[in-house]
């Protein structure tokens, strides 16, 4: 894959439009679009191509990477820009769509002669930013596709983890899920004992200082207070809309398998009753909000 080889980023959101910039930084040749075109129009300045359509966007592309809401959302789209895709073409497909869809997904590109790698990444906004995403991808590891998508998670993430050859068996998004749920869980009980304290009239820094340096301490616990309790929950960094999104995959997925996951339902619950008392566009952490009949009760 030459310098000047061109990647297609379709979705431009929080995650998609940090990927963009870094592809850009690393000398490869990117065509953006996101379908609120306003969303994707200040990747110009950062070198991308900025296309009408999907169809416009992955024209002779080498690479097609997915960064969406949710699998429907990504079936919808690779459609619309089915006309112009070119077998042996490598698609990427970093959005979070659970294993309902992974079939489907592998179909699609399959019929299209597309070489397909499910790639989903681990982290937020700022390791988006920074390059720094882990990416967990499983595809084919013969031939020239393998070398082809190197390169593009290399300039987005830190470390790539390989997870199989067979990107159409999930195995990827398998552990994705797997990974979300502790961070979905870990963010629920962070909001609850904020609220646990509000309620009993402890100080939120008794408890950080009971725990500190123990193996109950944690960073992202720590972060994530953070945020409520300064009031910066805006802009997100993972949004509790999609936050809700991927606690219901979990729970789908986990049901296939034949087990109950009551967090993981509860916690989806929870981001529900957050996003529809106006915290949908927060970052996940706003899910304390959750806690209370108040809609504008703050921390």
């Amino acid at each position: 894959m030459t310098d000047k080889s061109t990647v297609s980023v379709l979705g431009t959101g929080i995650m998609g439009a940090a990927m963009a910039r870094n592809l850009c930084r690393a000398g490869l040749e990117v065509r953006a679009w996101n379908r609120t075109r306003e969303k994707a129009e200040p990747l110009a300045a950062d070198g991308a191509r900025i296309a009408a359509t999907p169809a416009e966007a992955v024209e002779g592309a080498d690479v097609v990477l997915t960064m969406l809401y949710d699998g429907n959302t990504v079936l919808d789209v690779l459609r619309e820009a089915a006309p112009a895709l070119r077998p042996g073409t490598v698609w990427a497909q970093c959005t979070t769509v659970g294993v309902d869809l992974i079939g489907d997904l592998a179909a699609f590109a399959r019929e299209h002669g597309l070489v397909f790698y499910d790639a989903p990444v681990l982290g937020t906004k700022e390791p988006a930013e920074a390059g720094r995403l882990t990416v967990l991808a499983a595809g084919p590891g013969d031939g020239e596709g393998r070398e082809t998508v190197a390169p593009v998670f290399d300039a987005v993430g830190a470390k790539t983890v390989w997870t199989g050859d067979d990107g159409g068996a999930g195995s990827a998004s398998r552990l994705k899920l797997v990974a979300n749920s502790w961070v979905l869980a870990a963010t629920a009980a962070t909001g609850e004992v904020l609220a646990l304290s509000r309620a009993l009239d402890v100080d939120p820094q008794g408890f950080f200082d009971l725990i500190e340096g123990g193996p109950l301490d944690m960073g992202y616990l720590r972060a994530k207070a953070a945020l409520v309790l300064d009031g910066k929950l805006s802009p997100p960094s993972f949004a509790v809309a999609t936050a809700e999104k991927d606690a219901r995959l979990i729970v789908r997925a986990a049901e296939r398998g034949g087990v109950r996951l009551d967090v993981a339902a509860a916690a989806a619950e929870r981001f529900a009753r957050a996003a529809a008392s106006g915290h949908a566009d927060e970052d996940m952490a706003a899910a304390y909000f959750a806690s209370f009949d108040e809609p504008g009760r703050k921390a």
